[in-house]
């Protein structure tokens, strides 16, 4: 990639911030090739993470509950950001594509809004899974209900996607002032991740009120109380979400606030962000595989190919 033909690609909106020497400043074809690199790792650790978290509770009859399936449709999620936006935000990052209105970046956009809302939405069912399993452990939720959640979550994961591109909402969006429309984003960023955010915040609290007030009993019914297990598994999926605000809330109180700045920020400095951002579906299974005994034993059978030697779908895990 020549820095004449990079000139020439770059919209003329950023012609004039000297966008090409914000980008490749020295030798472009030597930082290119580090920057896909890079990005092409955490695309593949991305992918084969999740591809181990799915093959784990697809395979193991021990992890066909309720919660896995909820967990197992965030790393489906995860998964399509490693193989489909990774690769889009590579070509965004990387190459003169940027910021244009054409067919690609719209078609990237509108996964990247799909495949982040659905993830996030993932974890807002989660959460309300763990919200009856401690607060209300008599109406847990059943295998039907979480598969009317998924089938929910993917479904406004997807009305979301096509409502922020036919809105006119793109990264490629450049008006008078080299900003993006306000009502769009901000309407956008409310429903795809300030609202699913504020609702989980609001769950996770009301669950560590009920924990600690069990906990402080002198007397815990059998029936009332809060197993091991669940501490564990709540603790876990708190953790998820916490790494999950670090990671995108950045970019999109930048996103948010980016049409009120008196300034455009670097292009660097939102793309850095962005990546922040898409590097929360890579980070999901190493949390899985720190705190959870049951996933690091489903992957020493499935790395060591164990799996595929004989039927050890019944193995107990933990």
């Amino acid at each position: 990639m020549s820095a004449t033909h990079m000139i020439l690609d770059i919209h003329p909106c950023f012609d004039l911030n000297n966008f090409t020497t914000l980008l490749f400043p020295s030798d472009p074809s030597v930082l290119c090739v580090l920057v896909y690199l890079v990005l092409g790792l955490l695309s593949a650790i991305t992918v084969c993470g999740n591809l181990l978290v799915i093959t784990s509770i697809v395979y193991f009859k021990q992890l066909h509950i309720p919660t896995n399936y909820l967990i197992l449709s965030l790393a489906v999620a995860d998964l399509l950001v490693g193989v489909v936006v990774f690769p889009f935000s590579m070509a965004h990052t990387v190459t003169a594509c940027l910021y244009q209105e054409n067919v690609f970046c719209k078609i990237r956009d509108y996964f990247d809004v799909t495949v982040t809302s659905s993830s996030i939405l993932n974890l807002c069912c989660i959460s309300i899974d763990r919200y009856h399993a401690i607060c209300h452990p008599l109406t847990t939720v059943t295998v039907r209900v979480a598969g009317v959640m998924i089938f929910v979550t993917w479904s406004v994961a997807a009305m979301i996607g096509i409502g922020i591109i036919l809105s006119g909402h793109s990264q490629g969006t450049c008006e008078e002032m080299c900003l993006v429309d306000f009502l769009s984003t901000v309407v956008g960023a409310i429903f795809a991740f300030f609202m699913p955010a504020f609702i989980m915040l609001c769950i996770y609290i009301k669950i560590f009120m009920v924990a600690q007030r069990q906990r402080n009993s002198i007397k815990i019914s059998k029936s009332g109380g809060i197993s091991k297990m669940e501490r564990k598994a709540t603790k876990t999926l708190a953790i998820v979400m916490g790494v999950f605000l670090f990671c995108m809330m950045p970019y999109f109180l930048c996103i948010v606030f980016l049409p009120l700045a008196s300034e455009t920020p670097p292009f660097s400095l939102i793309e850095a962000l962005n990546w922040l951002a898409l590097s929360n579906s890579m980070l999901n299974p190493f949390i899985y595989g720190f705190f959870y005994s049951w996933f690091r034993s489903a992957c020493k059978m499935i790395l060591s190919g164990q799996i595929f030697t004989g039927n050890f779908a019944n193995t107990k895990l933990m």
